[in-house]
């Protein structure tokens, strides 16, 4: 049987280059090499060599195990589909989408999803700090509006902070999202498959690091407890899985994704925050630690991806 030549993309050029790095390093490791020949670019070095081979169609498939702007954004997959190869994970327009967390929020509104209250700033223009906390209240999360991983995120709790998070947040973009903070227990569900996708089960994450679900929290050693299934009512799992599949498909999502909720303490409501269309793969990561719950080991968990995406093709 032929080998499924795959190029392998990794690193890049964004604020998430370190979590990009591991991810690409684990799921190198993991892809069977039986099945596969694999070769690895990584963007910031090797864009023009990867780019060459590309054009001459020298792989039948890409997996890029990029995260942020420039890999996740949908500026790598509008590429790939110039050149017609096959890839895993969303296209141009659902990547795009999805990164940019105030255009997924108003697609969410839409859909019927719960939101925090927040607002955008520009760079560029002028905003009244005083109206923004009249609507927001303290504490106040600010983050970069296309960014994940928790880079650049921060939680404000007076004026001096917010000055400094806004500040800070600016140097991962012109726009930047100013959110009203939602006390309560963080949810994520990994959908996979494309028709149709599927919900697995609701994690819980508990940070062990941090107050909240923040970069340390994420990728450090037992920074965060998982609990999967998460201990919550069946209704509250279900609605949260219904959920996570209705935004994957109103953004056109393929392959994978996460998305992220808080249940509120105060009103008891399920609070929609993000969807990552390339979800982290080290060894803290929640994709492959559902994947692996649910009797797929990581080997597998990847050959089901890449089998989606041939499909696709």
């Amino acid at each position: 049987m032929k080998k499924i030549k795959i190029a392998l993309l990794f690193g890049g050029i964004s604020g998430e280059r370190e979590v990009s790095l591991k991810t690409g390093e684990k799921i190198c490791a993991a892809l069977d090499k039986n099945k596969y020949t694999v070769e690895k670019y990584d963007p910031k070095t090797d864009l023009e060599k990867f780019f060459i081979k590309a054009s001459r169609h020298e792989f039948d498939l890409i997996f890029p195990a990029l995260h942020g702007p420039f890999g996740e954004d949908g500026k790598l997959q509008g590429l790939l589909d110039m050149l017609g190869i096959p890839y895993v994970f969303s296209g141009t327009l659902a990547s795009a989408l999805a990164m940019h967390k105030p255009l997924t929020k108003i697609i969410a509104k839409n859909a019927g999803l719960i939101l925090a209250k927040d607002v955008l700033l520009k760079k560029e223009e002028k905003y009244n700090l005083n109206l923004i906390i009249k609507k927001l209240a303290f504490p106040i999360v600010v983050k970069p509006a296309e960014l994940g991983s928790s880079v650049g995120t921060s939680i404000a709790k007076n004026l001096q902070e917010l000055k400094k998070s806004i500040k800070d947040a600016f140097q991962y973009g012109r726009e930047i999202l100013l959110e009203e903070y939602i006390q309560g227990r963080e949810l994520t569900v990994v959908v996979m498959g494309n028709n149709p996708p599927k919900a697995l089960l609701v994690i819980e994450i508990i940070p062990q690091v941090s107050a909240w679900f923040d970069y340390r929290a994420k990728y450090a050693e037992g920074g965060s407890a998982e609990i999967c299934p998460a201990d919550i009512p069946r209704k509250i799992a279900k609605k949260i899985q219904e959920d996570s599949v209705k935004i994957f498909k109103k953004l056109g999502c393929a392959d994978l994704a996460r998305a992220d909720f808080i249940w509120s303490a105060k009103n008891k409501k399920i609070y929609f925050l993000e969807i990552n269309t390339i979800p982290g793969m080290t060894a803290q990561s929640l994709a492959p630690k559902v994947a692996k719950t649910m009797g797929l080991e990581f080997g597998e968990f990847l050959d089901k991806l890449i089998e989606g995406a041939l499909k696709r093709k």
